[in-house]
């Protein structure tokens, strides 16, 4: 397995990941072609990453076929003593090879990436039905220590 950064070629295969997931198929749309706001949002992503605190989906390869995804995103803030902070968003492994490890391993290359950026904490938020990746966050050393909190603006 190899990990790499996603480019606009690689939306289709994210799309399918994300709608991949028992949640996802009710709030993503992988079409043919892909709804425009895909493309509009990688490319804000891209225009907002910089070499130092990238806003990035780090992909997981098997050959040439993406297997997992997330977005890695580096946060500059004044907490903590001006630490910066990397933030984890959309984990998906395809459901074709879960249970291989591969959700380890992308989220240790994501760990790994943040601290050669600088990065001395690792978040993200997970939806509070998925007991089994609170389980597998938790097997990897994360820490429930917070309550997370979204307002949904439609």
């Amino acid at each position: 397995m190899t990990f790499r950064y996603a480019n606009r070629a690689d939306l289709p295969a994210i799309v399918a990941l994300l709608a991949d997931d028992e949640k996802g198929k009710t709030r993503e749309e992988f079409t043919d072609p892909l709804p425009d706001a895909y493309y509009a949002a990688f490319d804000a992503m891209e225009s907002q990453s910089t070499e130092a605190l990238p806003n990035k989906y780090l992909l997981a390869m098997s050959g040439d076929d993406v297997v997992g995804c997330l977005q890695l995103t580096l946060i500059a803030g004044l907490s903590r003593r001006g630490q910066l902070r990397a933030q984890i968003e959309g984990v998906r492994v395809s459901s074709k090879v879960r249970g291989q490890k591969i959700g380890e391993k992308l989220i240790e290359q994501s760990i790994s990436v943040s601290k050669s950026l600088g990065a001395h904490l690792v978040q993200f938020t997970t939806d509070k039905t998925r007991k089994d990746a609170h389980r597998f966050y938790e097997r990897l050393g994360f820490v429930a220590s917070h309550e997370g909190m979204k307002m949904t603006l439609d």
